[in-house]
């Protein structure tokens, strides 16, 4: 009897579907899990008699046709977004939207959604779980600037943590401030109190090779009898024990003082800057470049001393945006920066949603360490599971096309979170019903073919 057959398939079949339902359970709270759906499709059917065209007389026949049962048509892996669980860690790396992370196991390469990440002793960063290394790049050091290439090959991504950042000389300083045009000139001669009440003082530090600091401080002076000029006076360590001896030029290098000038016009902008030698700058960038003698360093044979140069950056010509300015309010320093640091170590990281790992370190510079790679799938549902939330590339899957985060239809990188499973209990105990009574439907066919065939024994007693 056939039923007995179609009723076995039936058995067999919804008992697969049930251990996926059992898994998709089990794995409720396993992060970064995707759920399993079991579709079913009619096995072959047995032609009793063929289909009959109309003829004149009579009309069509339909064909008589009885089933063999039912089989699996596919168990598929449903990739949709499960929700964001925050966690806090830092590692910790969840997906918004398509994409998955690249794992490396030797040559053998692995995907996922599960970012539980760590770092190991050596700084890599990796599946703590079973000690797969998350893949990115790199950055590499260009011109001074840390640039990642995302054209090259994806590799392992070191967090040095504790590692160094070398101190960094000062190549520039951003001085931009108010000279009060209403401070009294000073005439030549005047004694060192009236020079004092007449002059505006603004101090800062800066770095020299080795990461020392240095207090750089601009003294300016409004000149008696010529309009809207002050005088600006550079020192470098004014109370140090041996002097650093500063000197400034503007444009050709032949001043041999620490003192320049600075003309505003009738708006209170910038106009010009020059030197006691006349030398004078008045159009684009106004600047002065200012060195002085870098204490306890090795100075070279024939040299006097070992100097470092730096730009001091006054703002553009008639410009008011970070520049100098004369303007009848209290003389202040609104934006002083510079370029300088001394050494510093790495404290800790942070990731943004490009998975772009940014390192920061004591001495208060941030630098891009590298950033982490993302793969997607033509058909990420042909992925084939390999154990341990992974998957790996199959014949349908298509070939995973790595990236950056945000493009080609990746999603962003979200640090401090995790993806959990995207299993639905409701529907997966519903389902669960419907495949017990499918299954119970089946044993029941079964039964009633065998009473059938007890009353088909029975015919003869």
């Amino acid at each position: 009897m056939r039923s007995l057959y179609s009723g076995v398939s039936g058995l067999q079949n919804h008992q697969v579907r049930m251990d996926v339902l059992g898994n998709n359970i089990a794995n409720v709270n396993t992060t970064g899990f995707k759920k399993g759906r079991v579709n079913f499709q009619d096995m072959l059917s047995q032609t009793m008699s063929g289909a009959a065209r109309p003829t004149d007389e009579v009309g069509g026949v339909n064909p008589k046709q009885v089933g063999l049962g039912m089989m699996i048509a596919a168990i598929d892996t449903i990739h949709t977004q499960g929700s964001l669980q925050t966690t806090g860690v830092m590692t910790d790396l969840a997906i918004q939207g398509n994409g998955f992370f690249m794992l490396a196991d030797g040559d053998r390469e692995f995907y996922t959604r599960a970012g539980a990440f760590g770092l190991d002793e050596n700084g890599l960063l990796v599946n703590p779980a079973n000690g797969m290394r998350v893949q990115g790049w790199t950055a590499q050091v260009v011109g001074g600037e840390a640039l990642v290439s995302v054209a090259s090959q994806p590799g392992d991504l070191v967090i040095p943590v504790g590692g160094k950042d070398p101190a960094a000389a000062t190549t520039a300083v951003e001085l931009a401030c108010n000279l009060d045009k209403r401070t009294p000139e000073i005439p030549p001669g005047a004694g060192e109190q009236t020079v004092l009440a007449g002059t505006w003082s603004t101090s800062f530090d800066i770095y020299d090779s080795f990461g020392n600091a240095h207090m750089l401080q601009v003294n300016f002076t409004k000149v008696a009898g010529i309009a809207n000029r002050w005088q600006a006076e550079v020192l470098i360590d004014p109370e140090a024990e041996v002097p650093t001896n500063a000197l400034v030029e503007i444009g050709e290098a032949n001043n041999a003082d620490n003192i320049f000038f600075l003309d505003f016009d009738n708006f209170g902008a910038l106009q010009s800057v020059l030197d006691a030698q006349g030398d004078t700058i008045a159009e684009g960038a106004l600047q002065a470049q200012v060195s002085f003698d870098v204490p306890e360093a090795d100075i070279p044979a024939g040299v006097a001393a070992f100097r470092q140069t730096f730009d001091l950056n006054l703002g553009e010509v008639g410009s008011y945006r970070n520049a100098v300015t004369q303007f009848a309010e209290t003389s202040s320093t609104k934006v002083v920066t510079q370029n300088g640091y001394g050494m510093g170590y790495l404290e800790t990281f942070k990731i943004d949603q490009s998975g772009v790992i940014t390192g920061v370190y004591s001495n208060g510079t941030n630098r891009t360490l590298g950033q982490v790679a993302l793969a997607s799938f033509t058909n990420p549902g042909g992925l084939e599971k390999a154990g341990e939330s992974t998957y790996v590339v199959s014949n349908n899957s298509g070939e995973a096309n790595i990236g950056p985060s945000g493009v080609a239809g990746k999603g962003k990188v979200i640090a401090g979170a995790l993806e959990m499973s995207n299993v639905d209990l409701a529907e997966q105990f519903t389902d669960m019903i419907v495949t017990q009574r499918g299954f119970q439907a089946n044993s029941r066919t079964i039964t009633t073919s065998d009473q059938m065939l007890q009353e088909l024994l029975t015919l003869k007693r």
